[in-house]
């Protein structure tokens, strides 16, 4: 039977994988767009541009992986969800908040500072690393996102 704290438990694992998704997603496009640009002017800077243009897509994998945290710590993945209740969805909920929230901003952001990126790339071929150094200051908060997220589940009392 699934109760409304079970409910919220799961809101909060799709909460999780969604919106560090679109983060992903968003960034990703963002950077896309700025290399699809190099690369029809220049097709030999596709390589370069390759990495900035992937590293926005990490927030949505962080958000998948406290997704299936949370689900396994529900028992969704077992076959045999426990008895959750209200209150320990709501928590669910809320542990999820730092690594939904980070994932969106930090995707949406590091897609704008990789774009920035491919037009170093653009200028200056060799300071591709600088730009690939810069994208991932940002991924820096999505990875604390996910960290605070996958401590306060562990550290949530079922009971």
């Amino acid at each position: 039977m699934i109760t409304y704290g079970l409910m919220l438990a799961i809101a909060a694992a799709a909460l999780a994988a969604a919106l560090a998704g679109v983060g992903s997603i968003l960034g990703v496009r963002t950077a896309g767009q700025a290399s699809a640009g190099l690369v029809s002017e220049d097709p030999d800077k596709f390589g370069k541009v390759l990495i900035l243009t992937a590293l926005p897509g990490s927030q949505g994998i962080y958000g998948f992986l406290a997704a299936v945290i949370i689900a396994n710590k529900i028992g969704l993945l077992s076959g045999a969800p426990i008895d959750v209740s209200v209150g320990v969805g709501f928590q669910f909920l809320m542990a999820a908040i730092p690594v939904a929230v980070g994932g969106l901003f930090s995707g949406i952001y590091q897609g704008r500072v990789a774009a920035a990126g491919v037009n170093i790339i653009a200028k200056k071929p060799d300071a591709s690393g600088k730009a690939v150094i810069l994208s991932a200051i940002v991924e820096t908060y999505a990875v604390l996102g996910l960290l605070i997220t996958i401590l306060l589940v562990n550290g949530l009392a079922l009971q």
